[in-house]
């Protein structure tokens, strides 16, 4: 099968994934092959190819946003069949086994793995993932719009429960960076009744969108928001940003980080934490927040802003993720 493979992490500006011929993975036990059509880039597969992320496999093939039916299925699967549509995310395995699994908190599992970082991802023409951790997929997302919904969406989705908001109606929620995981929450903090106001960079690209999408403000990060906020949530890697975040949220107030990864912190002044301001990191995500967030999504319903990218040029995907050429999110397209 073709796959984009990285064999070593480096810039992306050197086109580190070859995109080359790779055998295709059999099903183990509990496990389905799913023939890959389209698959959605996040940040996080920057980080995994430029070493943000420490290495845990190489060589890998990046992706967790994968959409595609399934080919075979192997011993002991039951639930699925061959032919049904289904999603794959970041989430690949959990151990089921340790204190934080067994009690509901599988998203802090002790020995996890990942799609596209401890196992082979979707930039590829074949994956294989565990049966129980496969999604299905609304009907009313075709392939390249239900992308995004797979980590962008999901995670997005557990950024904004991590807001502890509750009632969102007339709540005033920030988002700092506008990706792909911000083009989704604005729709689902929306669609709750909250005022989103938007801190983003890019005026023509992320700004825009933001306007479109509905956002009652939009500004850049040196700007103060009209109001203060009730929460707000960074999905920007810039730790640069959590002090202004809190210096713009109103008593009371949670800032919910929403990245794997995050560049240095500066100092933060007391001040800023005291009124009983919080910050909370999110990491990864149950399948419970998976399955609540795609029946939200089907009932809004939330319309995915993509650009699309054949799947051999995925080192130009990422290449303009990272320079934040991208409205809304880029999906590769495995099969036509």
């Amino acid at each position: 099968m073709k796959a984009c493979v990285l064999r070593k992490q480096a810039p992306i500006e050197t086109d580190p994934l070859d995109y080359c011929d790779v055998a295709t993975p059999d099903p183990g036990p509990g496990q389905v092959l799913v023939k890959v059509k389209v698959c959605g880039i996040c940040r996080t597969d920057l980080h995994v190819v430029e070493g943000d992320l420490p290495p845990r496999r190489m060589p890998v093939i990046p992706g967790h946003q994968i959409v595609g039916a399934i080919e075979r299925v192997g011993s002991g699967v039951t639930g699925v069949k061959p032919g049904e549509r289904v999603g794959v995310a970041w989430l690949h395995q959990t151990c089921g086994k340790c204190r934080f699994c067994q009690s509901e908190r599988e998203n802090l599992c002790e020995d996890p793995r990942f799609t596209g970082y401890t196992n082979d991802g979707g930039f590829a023409e074949y994956a294989v993932a565990p049966a129980d951790f496969v999604y299905p997929l609304p009907e009313g997302f075709d392939d390249l719009q239900a992308a995004p919904l797979l980590c962008a969406g999901i995670i997005g989705y557990r950024a904004l429960q991590q807001t502890g908001l509750g009632d969102f109606s007339d709540k005033r929620l920030g988002i700092y960076g506008f990706g792909a995981a911000g083009h989704v929450v604005i729709q689902l903090a929306r669609a709750r009744g909250a005022k989103v106001y938007v801190i983003t960079r890019d005026v023509e690209r992320h700004q825009k969108l933001a306007g479109d999408l509905g956002a009652f403000w939009t500004g850049g990060p040196d700007e103060q928001p009209p109001a203060r906020l009730d929460a707000s949530i960074i999905f920007a890697p810039a730790g640069e940003l959590i002090p202004k975040a809190l210096a713009a949220l109103d008593r009371g107030g949670t800032l919910s980080l929403g990245g794997i990864y995050m560049s240095p912190t500066p100092p933060i002044e007391y001040d800023l934490l005291y009124q009983e301001r919080r910050v909370i990191s999110v990491a990864n995500n149950t399948r419970d927040d998976g399955n609540n967030f795609l029946k939200e999504a089907a009932q809004i319903p939330v319309s995915t802003h993509i650009e699309t990218f054949p799947l051999e040029e995925a080192n130009r995907a990422l290449n303009a993720l990272k320079n934040k050429a991208i409205a809304g999110c880029g999906v590769v397209v495995v099969e036509e």
